[in-house]
Order: C-alpha cells, then sequence, then structure tokens
C-alpha cells in the first residue's frame, strides 16, 4: 500500500475532527458571544450548507487543475479558517471562518480520492478509497473526543489552534510527498445534475438527507443534553463523544458487511428503524429517569447508537452505486451533499425544539424523520416488486 494514502487519510482526519467537535463546543462558543445555543448551531447549519452546495460547484470549477496543487491550497484556507475562528471576535466572524472550512474541507474530501484513485493500479482503487475515508471514521471515533478534550482544558479556541496546527503539518507533508502532474477530469455540473435524475437516484438522496436530519437534530446539541437533561459534568463529553466514536467504528464495519451479506436496502432499512428507537430512548431516558442515573445511561446509549447510525451510511453508498455503477463518482458526491444538507437542516430542527422545547425533547422529534426515509425505502421496494400477470 503506498504510504502517500495515510498522509491524505490524516487529512481527512484533521478536517473531519473540527466537523465533528463543534456539537461539543457550542455551549462555551454561545457563553462567550452572548447568544443562545441555537443561534450558535447556525455554525454547523452554515457549514453544512457551504459543503454540500460549494464542493460540486468547486470540484467541477478546479476538475483539471493539478490535485497536488488543489490539496495544499485547500489546507491553506482550512488552516486559515481555523486560525480566523480561534482569534474571531464576534460570532459572525466565526461563520465566515466555518464557511472557509466547509469549502476547503468538501474540495479536500473530493480531490483526496481522486488523488488516492491516482497513486495505485486499478486492482486496488477500493481500498485506496477506503484508506483515505477511513480518516474520518478515525477522526469521529478519537478526533472528536480529543478536540472536546482540548476544549475542556485550553478552551474552545484552543481546540481550533490545534486544529490549524495538524492541518498545517498535514500540508507541510503532503507538499512534500505528494508528486506534480496529477490532473483529474472536468466533469460539466450539468453531468453531475443529470445523474440525480436517474431513475431510483432521487429517493436514495431523499433517504439520506431524512437519516441525517434526524441524527444532527440530536448529534448537534448533544451538549445541553447532556448537561442540561442528563445531568453530566462538561468534563464528560469527551467521553461520550469516544463512547459514540467507539460504536461508529463498529456500526461503518458491520454496515458494510451487512450489506454485502443481507442486501444493502434492507441494512438500511434495519438502520433507519433502529435510529428512530435510539432517537426516542434518547427522550425517554432523561425524561422519566433522576439525573443521577440517566446521564450514565445516555453515555451508555452512545454506543448502540454509534453503531446503528453508522450502519448507514456504507449500505446507503453501495445502495447509489448499484444504480448508477457507470456514474459511480458522481453519484456518490451527490450523496455526500445530501448527507450535509440533512446535517444543515438537522441544526435547524435542534435548534428549533430548543427555542420552544427543552433538550430531551430532541430524540422524540428527530425520530421522525428516520421513520419518514424508512417509508420512502419501503415504498420503493414496493414499488419495485414485479407485477403479477393473471393466467389466461
Amino acid at each position: 500500500m503506498d504510504k502517500r494514502l495515510f498522509w491524505l487519510a490524516l487529512g481527512s482526519f484533521t478536517i473531519s475532527t473540527e466537523g465533528f467537535v463543534i456539537s461539543s463546543l457550542l455551549p462555551d462558543i454561545a457563553g462567550d458571544a452572548g447568544i443562545s445555543i441555537p443561534l450558535a448551531g447556525t455554525l454547523i447549519t452554515a457549514f453544512a450548507l457551504a459543503y454540500a452546495i460549494g464542493t460540486p460547484i468547486l470540484a467541477t470549477l478546479t476538475g483539471e487543475w493539478d490535485r497536488r496543487r488543489v490539496i495544499l491550497w485547500t489546507l491553506v484556507f482550512f488552516v486559515i479558517g481555523n486560525v480566523v475562528a480561534a482569534l474571531s471576535s464576534s460570532f459572525e466572524l466565526l461563520l465566515i471562518a466555518r464557511i472557509i472550512m466547509a469549502l476547503s474541507s468538501g474540495l479536500f474530501a473530493a480531490t483526496a480520492q481522486g488523488t488516492a484513485v491516482a497513486l495505485v493500479d486499478d486492482h486496488h482503487r477500493a481500498r485506496a478509497i477506503a484508506v483515505v475515508v477511513g480518516g474520518t471514521t478515525v477522526a469521529v471515533a478519537l478526533g472528536a473526543p480529543l478536540g472536546a478534550l482540548v476544549a475542556a482544558f485550553a478552551g474552545w479556541r484552543g481546540t481550533f489552534f490545534a486544529i490549524a496546527g495538524l492541518g498545517a503539518l498535514v500540508g507541510a507533508i503532503l507538499w512534500y510527498r505528494l508528486p506534480r502532474g496529477i490532473v483529474g477530469t472536468k466533469l460539466p455540473l450539468k453531468r453531475r445534475l443529470a445523474a440525480a435524475l436517474r431513475p431510483g437516484v432521487m429517493p436514495i438522496l431523499l433517504t439520506t438527507a431524512l437519516a441525517l436530519i434526524g441524527a444532527f437534530s440530536v448529534f448537534s446539541y448533544i451538549a445541553p443534553l447532556a448537561i442540561q437533561s442528563g445531568g453530566l459534568s462538561p468534563i464528560a463529553l469527551p467521553g461520550m463523544l469516544l463512547a459514540f466514536g467507539v460504536g461508529a467504528v463498529i456500526g461503518n464495519i458491520a454496515g458494510g458487511q451487512a450489506a454485502d451479506r443481507f442486501g444493502a436496502t434492507r441494512t438500511v432499512g434495519w438502520s433507519l428503524a433502529l435510529s428512530a428507537v435510539m432517537l426516542v430512548m434518547l427522550s425517554v431516558v432523561p425524561t422519566f429517569l433522576p439525573q443521577h442515573i440517566a446521564g450514565p445511561v445516555l453515555m451508555a446509549m452512545m454506543v448502540p447508537w454509534g453503531m446503528v447510525g453508522w450502519a448507514f451510511p456504507p449500505a446507503q453508498a453501495s445502495r447509489i452505486i448499484k444504480l448508477a455503477p457507470d456514474a459511480a463518482p458522481i453519484v456518490l458526491s451527490l450523496n455526500a451533499s445530501a448527507l450535509y444538507l440533512g446535517v444543515a437542516l438537522g441544526a435547524v430542527v435542534g435548534g428549533a425544539v430548543l427555542r420552544y422545547g427543552v433538550p430531551a425533547d430532541l430524540g422524540l422529534i428527530a425520530a421522525i424523520f428516520p421513520l419518514i426515509g424508512l417509508g420512502v425505502v419501503l415504498a420503493g421496494r414496493w414499488a419495485a416488486r414485479p407485477v403479477a400477470v393473471p393466467a389466461e
């Protein structure tokens, strides 16, 4: 295996750590800025929207550029965004910094995968992509908890400084290790959008968005759920994120294996159903149990929630590739945009719940969305059933 793939994976780890750690920083950011936590949640919404909309546009514009140059510039802007966030004197400036990070993160992710494929032979392409994408999984398991731990001792600004430092290190290594002259293929934006109109693709994209709306209605505000409703100390947040990350790693592996063994659609259906159950329980536990019991139970629930939630992405990717194997990179990028659109809307939904209710209400509202997604999956299976022709 080409060792340069692991440096690209470290880049994915770095940008994904920033994306996942922000939920644990919202209470401190809101306190320093003198705003509500739901308003601070727009940091997640703006990031996800910029990622979802900006990535396909930037990938189209830079499709024929040297990939080494694109990767290095994305990391430069990512580091700048983190430094600006750490030094920001207003919430508005922090919001702008997160948008810069989102655009650079999305373009890095797309370019890094293409670069990984170019570095290996045809027989190892899937493994190369898996290594680079694996950096995101490790970020969920370790990066986000470590970022939250840094914030517990050095404040939320310290976390942004630490991520900026890691991003600069990765950029320096990739500047030295990546070869020049690797160029991509420019895919017109019209062709990307046309792939969404293929039969069966739009329902899958809708299901992806619904699943992530449900998950991030809660995950975006895991801090107030744990502290206000669960009675946990802020120092427990790194432990909660670590527990979720452990479950995510297990679920990501199990989801891919289950999709191969039992079918991708069946795996997606079970993931959505079990996710809805877990979300409901995240409301039931703090509502009906005393805080000294609810807090530890909520922390323990992070592992199974991470498992059932992260079983979804590999199975869903398998479904959409099966529909359009000749346009796999395009439909996968569309699925990624749907995913981040779901993250953005999830932060909006969760913020609305907190404005009119309490953190313990989050799970009940969030569970509606994976159930709707399950309905879309079942409707698609029903529509695809062969129609019996009566005998004459």
